[in-house]
């Protein structure tokens, strides 16, 4: 076995073994104080020296993004002003591996006159901040990955876990759904998917040049150019803003393929366009547009954005700015 897959097994079982040894009336407290503090509107810090100050950055992180107020405060910072980011019923996590570092044991004082809940995340659960905080969840482990047994990295690996095991419950408990995740990551894939609609991506009518009923072949050619999408829709006779329907490059070449030349400069619009072009409304999810584009037996490259039952056209999407916009 090479040294590298050695080192991953140790962190491995080292979990493994958090996961046996935890205590679960220990972890329903934790769970508990988390979910009251998200219904108080109150806030959870985190805080840790060293590479367990990185981790505290993370965990806060991995907390905030799944919709839990948190933060990572630095424990020298903390004596300097920034305790001030503690209010009362707030929840604060603090991550020891020896359960004796220094800076956290000289910041609990003054946090526990702020009717602040302590959950310690320690290496030994025998140390003073152990036996300090309010409840206390053993990240212990029999040795470190590193072959000295002295980096921290077996050790990071478990609170790391534990922190994300938290944040997992949490949000199984709280009920967060994909749609509540997504509110927190608009610029992921994922956040995309769930938020971007149509209007979003739609060019709106007011910049687009319409068609009537009777507008002849060299016009028709010369809106489509302008409008720069590759389509032009025409209007109805009875409502200027609903649309009549739609006439796309393909179906200028299809009309132009199936005239005769001589006839070409009697063609019109209402001869040309397709008179019930698939449409969609502005409220719809833009990878449900990509999906309706891409579904058709033919393909569809512009969509009318109509609302009001189909009764007035706000605008057109195109399969482009779909694409353009990373959903696919």
């Amino acid at each position: 076995m090479s040294s590298l897959k050695k080192c991953l097994q140790i962190e491995g079982l080292s979990i493994m073994n958090a996961a046996d040894t935890l205590s679960d009336k220990d972890v329903e407290k934790v769970l508990n104080l988390m979910l009251k503090c998200s219904n108080e509107k109150s806030k959870v810090v985190v805080t840790g020296v060293g590479k367990s100050g990185i981790v505290a950055r993370k965990i806060a992180a991995t907390f905030s993004s799944i919709g839990l107020m948190s933060l990572y405060l630095n424990p020298l910072d903390a004596l300097h002003g920034d305790l001030g980011i503690i209010a009362n019923n707030d929840v604060c996590f603090l991550l020891s591996n020896s359960g004796e570092t220094r800076e956290l044991m000289d910041i609990i004082p003054h946090i526990k006159r702020k009717n602040v809940s302590l959950i310690g995340i320690v290496g030994d659960i025998n140390s003073s901040l152990s036996e300090i905080c309010n409840v206390s969840l053993n990240a212990g482990v029999d040795r470190e990955a590193c072959p000295l047994n002295l980096a921290p990295t077996a050790s990071t690996a478990v609170a790391m876990a534990i922190g994300d095991a938290l944040a997992s419950v949490w949000m199984e408990r709280k009920g967060i759904s994909d749609a509540d995740f997504a509110l927190n990551h608009p610029s992921g894939l994922l956040g995309k998917k769930l938020t971007l609609k149509v209007e979003d991506l739609m060019v709106p009518i007011k910049k687009l040049q319409p068609l009537d009923i009777d507008t002849n072949l060299e016009k028709i050619i010369g809106i489509i150019s302008n409008n720069g999408m590759g389509c032009a829709y025409v209007r109805s006779l009875d409502n200027k803003n609903a649309i009549a329907g739609l006439i796309t490059d393909g179906d200028l070449r299809r009309a132009l393929k199936t005239s005769m030349p001589k006839d070409w400069v009697k063609l019109k619009a209402n001869q040309i366009m397709t008179n019930t072009p698939l449409t969609i409304e502005p409220k719809t999810l833009a990878i449900n547009a990509l999906h309706l584009m891409e579904n058709e037996r033919k393909s569809i490259n512009v969509l009318p954005v109509v609302e009001n039952l189909g009764n007035e056209i706000v605008g057109i999407i195109r399969l482009h700015d779909i694409i353009q916009s990373g959903l696919k």
